[in-house]
């Protein structure tokens, strides 16, 4: 059984993997351009394969998440796709090593997050009803909060002026501008993530019940 697992695990990663790297590479499906950068829900999969898969897993495809992310601003940057990859000079402005912690670091943390916080809304409220969708919701929520707030904060720290320069904004008001992405964006990417993760991941458990 445990060996059946092992390859039911390894094929759902496999399965997970291919919809990241699709969602990564299909225009329009994982990415939706704003001009100065994307907007995003590649942090889906990667959310309801660790909750599926566990930690480790989750930390896999959140790197699969984070390479295809350095990839794709490396061979179709936009003005501010420096910050994402250390291969890119938009204008003057560079990419360095901060750049791919950017890109990879918060991607491989999301999917840890929603598992870690999934399974403490589990533990804390065992045998109340509905709180497995209330724990998907949340973890979703969570995950998807993980990326934007990592991601637009290490903009921040090791891009601050470059960024503001590239992207037409005042260096003074630059965290404004941060917080205003993190609002604007970055909450309706969680509200999706949290109404897609029970929606699906539900469905696969049922599905890997009767399987099993």
């Amino acid at each position: 059984m445990k060996i059946e697992k092992k390859v039911l695990d390894m094929s759902l990663a496999g399965i997970f993997t291919a919809i990241i790297i699709a969602m990564s590479v299909v225009p329009f499906l994982g990415y939706i351009p704003l001009g100065f950068m994307n907007a995003t829900i590649i942090h889906v999969p990667v959310i309801i394969g660790a909750i599926i898969l566990g930690p480790k897993y989750g930390a896999y495809l959140g790197l699969v998440f984070g390479v295809t992310s350095l990839v794709k601003a490396t061979i179709a940057p936009g003005v501010t796709s420096f910050v994402f990859s250390p291969f890119v000079t938009i204008g003057g402005y560079s990419g360095n090593m901060w750049s791919a912690v950017i890109a990879i670091v918060p991607r491989v943390c999301i999917g840890i997050v929603a598992y870690y916080v999934y399974k403490l809304i589990m533990k804390v409220a065992h045998g109340i009803k509905g709180s497995q969708t209330v724990a998907l919701w949340v973890a979703g929520i969570a995950g998807a909060m993980t990326n934007t707030l990592l991601v637009m904060n290490g903009i921040y720290i090791f891009f601050g002026q470059s960024y503001a320069a590239a992207s037409n904004k005042a260096v003074e008001h630059l965290y404004d501008v941060i917080l205003g992405i993190i609002l604007g964006f970055g909450v309706p990417e969680a509200i999706v993530a949290g109404l897609l993760n029970p929606a699906i991941t539900k469905v696969l458990f049922k599905i890997m019940k009767n399987n099993g």
